[in-house]
């Protein structure tokens, strides 16, 4: 499903300003069919969903416990 710039605006919570200069940067993927950009809604869809994988995996390495080195002696 493709969106408009406003409707993608409305569905990020950004202002349209911000989705504009992102298109002008190349940073979000669009199509002008000679009125308007049209952007795909999925290409953020995927992002987010790469970005709550990372998340979790960053989650699950910082809660692993440190392993005792085998090579520390006790110095008292």
């Amino acid at each position: 499903m493709y969106l408009t710039i406003t409707e993608t605006a409305e569905y990020l919570s950004l202002p349209e300003s911000y989705i504009e200069a992102m298109i002008h940067e190349n940073k979000i993927r669009a199509v002008h069919d000679g009125e308007q950009y049209l952007i795909y809604r999925e290409q953020f869809n995927q992002h987010l969903a790469q970005m709550e994988k990372a998340k979790k995996q960053l989650a699950e390495y910082l809660s692993e416990p440190i392993p005792e080195d085998p090579d520390v002696k006790d110095e008292d």
